[in-house]
């Protein structure tokens, strides 16, 4: 039927920033659906942290406080965010599934918005951070589409987070490696901030 030739295709922005200062942020998803059924399409978000993947809402949010839906328009969708903390900055991940639909393209993410909170005090790392993140945004893109698929043709999560857990191995221990890196880096500019302002300091005077 024309249920069947269904195709959906999901667009995020690649980076989306949050000043230290915000407590509330809002991640934008547009879809585009082509020979789908008019019925509304199922939205689901996901996260990848440092070191685990989260089902954000799938269609329900796991936490209600935390986290909220908004349909902006027939094709925008836009995630709430409330009570931002660093601990949020991850790749966030937006999928759109017309579970009517037979056709392997009606089920579809995007390739993911690498969201970062700036801390008050701003890291030389953070331009690495960014540069490397976006070079993995396929490598999880990929992961994910795959998770989303088996997902929806109704398996359990227990059944096939397993299988996967090869998949994004690498990639979690690269995003790791990454964020400790950082974190070392951080660390060492705020011991060595004092000396450093001493030694500008000393070059003045020259």
């Amino acid at each position: 039927g024309a249920a069947d030739a269904c195709q959906v295709t999901v667009t995020q922005p690649r980076f989306q920033e949050a000043d230290y200062s915000t407590h509330r942020v809002f991640l934008t998803c547009a879809f585009s659906a082509s020979g789908c059924s008019s019925s509304p399409p199922e939205v689901l978000w996901f996260r990848f942290l440092t070191n685990k993947h989260e089902d954000l809402c799938t269609p329900g949010c796991t936490d209600h406080q935390k986290y909220k839906v908004h349909l902006l328009s027939e094709n925008n969708i836009s995630l709430q965010i409330n009570n931002l903390t660093v601990d949020d900055n991850a790749v966030y991940i937006c999928g759109i599934a017309f579970s009517d639909s037979s056709s392997p393209h009606s089920k579809q993410a995007g390739d993911g918005t690498v969201l970062t909170k700036t801390e008050k005090q701003h890291s030389n790392g953070k331009l690495i951070f960014m540069i490397i993140a976006s070079s993995l945004l396929f490598l999880y893109s990929t992961t994910v589409f795959t998770f989303f698929v088996v997902y929806k043709v109704g398996s359990k999560s227990h059944t096939f987070k397993y299988p996967l857990k090869k998949k994004i191995s690498s990639g979690r221990k690269i995003f790791q490696a990454i964020a400790q890196e950082l974190q070392k880096q951080r660390y060492a500019e705020d011991c060595r901030q004092p000396d450093d302002l001493e030694d500008d300091t000393v070059y003045q005077n020259r």
